[in-house]
């Protein structure tokens, strides 16, 4: 447990910079000491597309709103958020799921998730898949092995299936 050095959900230190998507990010579960529970404080700037539709095969999500009026598509349409808000984003297709926001002032909300690793992820709209050994928040690998830090996307179409 960590007590002293405690990050905080109201924080302004948001490390991870997914400019090209709009967003500033914080994994405050890890900071706080978290081992197989995921908690990323996320904020969108106003007009920020967010991430791409997707769905986890491995974790499954859940979204607290801090802050703003996010809109959430799923594969059953759209809803538009308020503070307060909370929507669970179970495993497969029926947790597909896209954040952003339209509107002009800045969003911010907690993205609670299971650290399930290695994870598999798909990209309705695009058609591709990613598989993950680690999530963007974890230290390199001390092995150095590249399988250890695996982080690959491709077309679904190209898959094999069985």
């Amino acid at each position: 447990m960590r007590v002293n050095g405690r990050p905080n959900i109201f924080t302004d230190d948001l490390k991870l910079d997914g400019a090209e998507r709009g967003f500033r990010a914080i994994e405050l579960l890890r900071r706080a000491g978290a081992e197989r529970l995921g908690g990323t404080l996320y904020e969108l700037r106003a007009g920020s597309p967010g991430l791409p539709l997707h769905f986890h095969h491995g974790n499954e999500e859940v979204l607290i709103v801090l802050s703003g009026s996010p809109t959430v598509r799923t594969l059953d349409g759209e809803s538009t958020l308020t503070p307060g808000d909370v929507v669970a984003f179970p495993t497969g297709s029926r947790g597909a799921h896209a954040i952003e926001n339209r509107t002009s002032e800045a969003v911010r909300y907690l993205m609670l998730s299971t650290r399930i690793q290695p994870d598999v992820v798909e990209y309705p709209d695009a058609g591709t898949v990613r598989a993950t050994t680690r999530s963007v928040f974890d230290p390199p690998p001390r092995s150095g092995d590249p399988v250890d830090a695996l982080n690959v996307l491709f077309d679904r179409t190209s898959a094999i299936e069985d």
